[in-house]
């Protein structure tokens, strides 16, 4: 009975030490500013309009060797949209647009993650202005490891596609500005056991 005892650790030993990889939950970085939701939307087919969400919070849990346990939950404070223009935030913050007053804050869930290619896709429900629908972002690992301060973090870079109307979004900026961009980057802190 011991000498099994005694097997079965050093297996365990064994499996940790060679890289074995369990799932982790991560805290994204807000603090540190090494995350960032940003977007893009063609102004009149022209040129291209960026802003950026200042104010949000989130997790993952990262399991390399098996993506279906992983995980996202993000949420975001709708009112910290910044274009870089006051009086276009102001504008974007009302009711033709994001409506902040009324639904203050969107959420990405994530319903399931799978390997695609050399990435991730990442399958969820995102809910912005009162309505949840279903959006898939394409997700890839830029990089994970020990940092100076005793953690370990890892980082991703995602991007997807929403259209405005599936958000009751209506107001008709275009037809080249249909379509609205998502360009997210985050790194997360893992959380100690």
């Amino acid at each position: 009975m011991l000498k099994k005892t005694v097997l079965s650790l050093t297996a365990g030993a064994l499996m940790l030490s060679s890289g074995f990889a369990l799932a982790a939950n991560y805290n994204i970085d807000k603090q540190g500013q090494h995350a960032f939701i940003e977007f893009r939307i063609q102004h009149l087919g022209y040129s291209w309009l960026y802003g950026t969400f200042k104010d949000f919070d989130g997790s993952f849990t990262f399991d390399e060797k098996d993506p279906s346990k992983d995980r996202v939950n993000v949420t975001i404070n709708t009112a910290s949209i910044d274009t870089n223009h006051a009086e276009r935030d102001k504008h974007l913050r009302g009711a033709d647009f994001l409506n902040v007053e009324k639904h203050k804050q969107a959420k990405f869930e994530s319903t399931e993650v799978k390997k695609d290619g050399e990435g991730f896709a990442v399958v969820g429900n995102l809910t912005l202005n009162g309505v949840t629908k279903p959006v898939t972002l394409d997700a890839k690992l830029i990089g994970q490891g020990n940092d100076p301060w005793g953690g370990y973090r890892a980082g991703f870079e995602a991007s997807g596609k929403i259209k405005l109307k599936d958000f009751n979004i209506t107001q008709d900026l275009g037809p080249a500005s249909q379509e609205v961009e998502l360009i997210i980057s985050v790194e997360g802190v893992r959380e100690k056991a």
